[in-house]
């Protein structure tokens, strides 16, 4: 397939989804292992949300790419690498200790800006995936955040992964469990984001309450 195909599947499957969810819902493009000219052909039309697991491969594609895109991390936090995304990066979706928030806060105040924050929620049994394990630990996570005054670091809402296997019904259950414990921290902490969904089972997260979708082969292997 040529490249000029290529960029036009990636086109048609990108609003493909825009039209079939709601204008509230924010998808971030996971841009991981995909080149340059992937990302340029969704910047083009208008997007400027991209997910990277690796902070070398995302400061790579910064060097590269127009600096108003806003970059997500979405992978696992690498604490002694976050001084090189701190100057630029949009959003952290992995945060689930206190020891990533403080260091966070200390690398983007050495910038002076804020970094905003996802807390992220383990909602299944899949030993792979990484989070905090009960809603006790999200609020004190919270209110420690809150009371020791955090100046650079913004925490907006939650984030979880359901089951990489698991039927309809149990990945619904997982979304919900999140999705309840998310009404509370919206209510009491003004969260404004709900981060459940990917290629495989983004349907049933935007059911479920999910505002922001983080799609990768749904967008570009289509």
């Amino acid at each position: 397939m040529n490249n000029n195909n290529n960029n036009n599947n990636i086109k048609y499957s990108f609003y493909s989804i825009k039209q079939s969810i709601t204008n509230n819902i924010q998808i971030v493009a996971v841009s991981k292992n995909r080149s340059i000219d992937c990302i340029n052909t969704l910047y083009k039309i208008g997007h400027r949300d991209f997910g990277e697991n690796y902070v070398q491969e995302m400061v790579l594609k910064y060097n590269q790419l127009p600096k108003n895109i806003r970059w997500h991390m979405i992978g696992k936090i690498q604490t002694n690498k976050l001084k090189y995304i701190s100057p630029f990066i949009y959003m952290i979706h992995s945060v689930y200790t206190l020891k990533q928030l403080h260091i966070i806060n200390n690398e983007a105040k050495k910038h002076n800006r804020i970094i905003k924050c996802l807390l992220q929620v383990k909602i299944c049994n899949d030993k792979t995936k990484s989070g905090i394990l009960n809603d006790t630990e999200i609020y004190h996570i919270l209110d420690y955040h809150n009371n020791k005054k955090m100046k650079y670091v913004k925490i907006i809402g939650l984030m979880g992964m359901s089951s990489h296997y698991g039927t309809d019904d149990q990945i619904q259950n997982e979304f919900n469990f999140l999705k309840k414990i998310y009404k509370k921290c919206k209510y009491k902490y003004n969260h404004s984001v709900l981060s459940m969904g990917m290629s495989r089972d983004y349907i049933i997260a935007i059911k479920c309450g999910s505002n922001m979708i983080r799609l990768g082969t749904s967008i570009f292997d289509k």
